[in-house]
């Protein structure tokens, strides 16, 4: 069974499959990053410092005037938490566009090293179909 186990793990997706998981996490410590630190506070001088992340509705209950979205969970009241669905949604779009940014430059790069290599050298041109024939012949000839 163990023999049997390594083998499993030895296989070559299994492999890629965790180089894929462990880059992926750092590419996301980078993406997160980038919203975080640099896009967020952008977006937020320009909306003037809007957090949507504490506006809600209460449906049931009572909750303190100008409390936040965590005092009013904490309260125990029943809340329609729309600004975290908002902010869900934006980071999800600005998450979804720094991929896409970051994955145009790659495949910018990309091209440009593939136009900077050489062409691969053409494969040498077998026989054509009649010197086969013509070959096959012969063989049959000096038979």
């Amino acid at each position: 069974m163990l023999k049997e186990f390594r083998t499993f793990i030895a296989r070559g997706n299994v492999l890629d499959l965790a180089v894929g998981i462990i880059i992926g996490a750092a590419f996301t410590a980078i993406v997160n990053s980038i919203v975080t630190d640099l896009i967020n506070p952008i977006i937020g001088l320009v909306i003037g410092g809007i957090d949507f992340s504490n506006l809600y509705l209460v449906l049931s209950g009572s909750v303190p005037d100008g409390a936040g979205l965590q005092t009013a969970r904490d309260s125990g009241a029943a809340i329609f938490a729309y600004g975290a669905f908002l902010m869900a949604v934006l980071n999800f779009l600005i998450i979804a566009w720094v991929v896409f940014l970051i994955v145009k430059a790659v495949n910018r790069a990309r091209d440009a090293v593939a136009k900077e290599a050489p062409p691969a050298p053409a494969a040498p041109a077998g026989p054509t179909q009649e010197e086969l024939l013509a070959e096959i012949r012969d063989l049959l000839k000096a038979r």
